[in-house]
Order: C-alpha cells, then sequence, then structure tokens
C-alpha cells in the first residue's frame, strides 16, 4: 500500500527530528522522527552523475534578471488594465518560446464600489496601512523593537519618474480576467501533477520588480529549464502565473475553484491526456529578493543584504494538510542545502496572503518568499513593498541572488519529486 505522504511526492528521506520541534515548539519530535518515506521518485544519484545537479547548473543569473527586467516593462501590471493584458501576452509568448505548451484561464473579477477613502486636503486618498499582516497576541508578530508601518502607495505623484508614473495611469476597469500557465507533461505518470506558482500583476505605482517580478520569473526560469527537448519528467509540472493576486488571490481562486474537480479525469477516455493532473503539491513563490534586516532606530534599512540572509520555505499549520506541507517544506530545506550556492534555508509555519493558500487545504502547499511574510514583511522589514520605488534599479546583485538561490532550491526539489531525467 502507498504512504499516505505519497501525496507529497515520493523521495522524502528521514525527517529531521529537531528541526522539526522547533517548527512546533512541543515534543513531536520522537513520533516523525521513526518515519521513513517510502518513494517512488528516484535515489539521489553520485554528485558526478546527477540529473538534478545539471538542470541547477542551467539557472543563470543575468538570464533570471533579464526575465525581471522584461517584465517591468509593463509598469506594474496592475490587474484590470491594458499593461497587464499586455504582460499576460509577453509571458504567454515567452513560455511558448521555451517549447512550453500554453492556456489560459478566464474568469470574471467584479467588485463592489470601492468605499470613499478620507482624502488629504487637495491630494490623493491616503495610504492605507497594511495591518492585516501583522500576527497578534502571544507568540505571533515580532511587532517589537524598530519597526515602521506598512502601506500601499496610492499616490501617482510619489512616482517621480513622468514616463513610468503615465504608464501607470490608466486605472484598473472589473470585468473579464485572463491569466496563463503552461504544463510539462509527465512521460510515466502525466495523470500526476506538481504546480509551481507565482502572481505576476502589482500595485504601488512602480515596477512591481520584487512584487512579484522575482517570483514570475523565477517560475518562467524553471519552465524555460524543464521545457528543454533532453528533459523529460516522470510526473508532470505546471507553471501558472496569477493575476489578481492583490486584490484578494482572485486568480488563484478562481483556478481552484473551475478545476479542482477536473483533477486526474482522462479526457478524452482512453487518451492518455489528462487535462488537470492530480494535484500532487502546490508550491509559490512571492516577493523574492530583499533580505535586508529589521529598520534601524531613525528608520532607515542597511543598503546590504544581512548577514542571516536567507530563503524562507513557509507552510500554515492551520491547513488541513499542515502536517504533508510541513514535510514537504523540509524536503525543500534539504534541497536547497544540496543545490543553492549562496543562501541557505528557513522553515516557518505561517504562510498567508500569498496565492498558495486558497489551495491549502487540497493539497499540501508551501510558499517560498525573502522574508517570513506575518514577523517581517508586515512589520516593515521591506520599504519598497507596494511602493514606487519597487524597481528594478531598486536592487543589486545580491538581491537578485537571493532570488536565483530561491530558484535553485525549488529547480533541486521539483526535479527530484518529479523525477527529472535528461535524455540520452
Amino acid at each position: 500500500m502507498r504512504s499516505a505522504f505519497s501525496l507529497v511526492g515520493a523521495g522524502f528521506s528521514r525527517l529531521n527530528a529537531y528541526s522539526c520541534a522547533l517548527v512546533y515548539g512541543f515534543a513531536i519530535a520522537g513520533v516523525l522522527a521513526g518515519l521513513t518515506m517510502v518513494g517512488e521518485a528516484q535515489q539521489a544519484a553520485p554528485a558526478s552523475d546527477d540529473p538534478v545537479k545539471t538542470l541547477v547548473g542551467r539557472l543563470d543569473l543575468e538570464r533570471y534578471k533579464a526575465t525581471i527586467k522584461g517584465l517591468t516593462q509593463f509598469g506594474d501590471r496592475r490587474q484590470g488594465t491594458e499593461r497587464n493584458r499586455a504582460a499576460v501576452d509577453w509571458i504567454e509568448g515567452q513560455l511558448k518560446s521555451y517549447g512550453c505548451p500554453t492556456e489560459r484561464l478566464h474568469y470574471e473579477f467584479n467588485p463592489p464600489p470601492p468605499q470613499p477613502q478620507q482624502a488629504r486636503a487637495g491630494g490623493p486618498p491616503a495610504p492605507v496601512i497594511a495591518s492585516g499582516e501583522i500576527r497578534t497576541g502571544v507568540g505571533g508578530s515580532r511587532y517589537r523593537g524598530i519597526t515602521r508601518p506598512t502601506v500601499v502607495n496610492n499616490d501617482p505623484a510619489a512616482q517621480p519618474d513622468p514616463a513610468l508614473r503615465a504608464l501607470n495611469t490608466p486605472p484598473t476597469v472589473p470585468g473579464p480576467r485572463e491569466q496563463v500557465y503552461c504544463t510539462k507533461v509527465g512521460s510515466t505518470r502525466p495523470e500526476e501533477m506538481y504546480i509551481l506558482g507565482a502572481h505576476m500583476d502589482g500595485i504601488g505605482w512602480g515596477e512591481a520588480a520584487n512584487d512579484n517580478g522575482s517570483g514570475t520569473a523565477l517560475v518562467m526560469e524553471l519552465a524555460r529549464i524543464l521545457s528543454s527537448p533532453d528533459v523529460q519528467t516522470e510526473r508532470s509540472i505546471r507553471f501558472a502565473l496569477w493575476n489578481n493576486e492583490e486584490t484578494g488571490l482572485e486568480g488563484a481562486r478562481a483556478y481552484v475553484e473551475q478545476r479542482a474537480g477536473l483533477q486526474g479525469r482522462e479526457n478524452p477516455v482512453r487518451s492518455g491526456r489528462y487535462p488537470e493532473p492530480r494535484w500532487i503539491a502546490m508550491i509559490q513563490h512571492d516577493m523574492m529578493l530583499w533580505d535586508h534586516g529589521m529598520p534601524r532606530v531613525d528608520g532607515t534599512l542597511s543598503p546590504e543584504q544581512r548577514p542571516e540572509a536567507d530563503v524562507n520555505i513557509e507552510f500554515q499549520s492551520t491547513a488541513k494538510r499542515a502536517d504533508e506541507a510541513m514535510k514537504l517544506a523540509f524536503f525543500f530545506r534539504d534541497a536547497n542545502e544540496k543545490y543553492a550556492t549562496d543562501y541557505p534555508a528557513a522553515v516557518g509555519s505561517h504562510m498567508t496572503n500569498t496565492d498558495s493558500t486558497p489551495f491549502m487545504d487540497f493539497v499540501p502547499s508551501i510558499s517560498l518568499r525573502e522574508n517570513e511574510r506575518g514577523m517581517h514583511t508586515g512589520a516593515g522589514w521591506n520599504p519598497h513593498w507596494h511602493q514606487p520605488t519597487d524597481m528594478y534599479t531598486t536592487f543589486s546583485d545580491k538581491d537578485f541572488r537571493l532570488g536565483l538561490n530561491a530558484a535553485q532550491t525549488t529547480l533541486g526539489a521539483i526535479a527530484r519529486l518529479a523525477g527529472a531525467t535528461l535524455k540520452k
């Protein structure tokens, strides 16, 4: 009988008991330490003959940067605008050029009229403080010490570049929405699928380079590498670029609503084709570049990545599939140790406000990001979040390399889980 844990992909070895105890803070280590995950995925090959290492080696910092730069030509890519639709078209064209067959998901977004906001005299509405990111209560957010308010910039005058301000000026319009995805079809188990996602829309009157050009480019680069003609995977992998994340995860929610019930159905019957393979796991990527630490006493932040910078891998401890998601997160951390070149990974248990949330009760789901969502981002550790300064030129190669290390982490993990090999 197959182990229940194979739902998050075969290939897990022994879970690190000490790390599990750190996640939950109580004595579950003894229960988990003895669990050996039965595997169907390939065993790790010697370093000299490891196809996963070869694939990870195909990631390139300059290509990753160039993909982010390509996304910034569409400004903030705010949903419901022509610039957003042009960005969707561009993403689809890139995916097709990689040899990854694309599809689009269609849905409607018709929110109620916005409530009147108290405006500053003679100016635009006051910025919204995103206090919903803060975890309250004992053991919640580290909203102590030196922090800064987290706001969404809605003031076009805050963008000093007139060309970018003009590009971002056309407002969002309710109505039809589209988002694109492509699929690497598995060679022996096409009916099973991993989903790699990132949202492509942004806000704040900048270029949305980090939030979330950095995650979108990461997923696109993985699609490029895994769609190469000499790569085959046993299981299918879907690369999804969500829309409408900034308005409440509507694009991801629409995907779950439309596609969850179609999982594993062969169509046409006996064709060997599965339009929606059974979901094994969902891995989200959202803001990958900035880990400069807590604001200083004077409110400024370090211009360099902090020495403790890392890739955060989060699962949600309250999800129905939390135990499996935790094991998936630690598998990704182990992949980081094996394949990432510069930055380590840390596992956290509070995944929130990102596109993996609609999936987390259906399938083991995790999120990779630059900071802990509630404890760091929500406490103002990134001054460019939803700001006009979220531009390509804001970030250094050390910042971009943090995103590249997240790509190395995901590619190393997913290539093993999906059974990636190189054709002779």
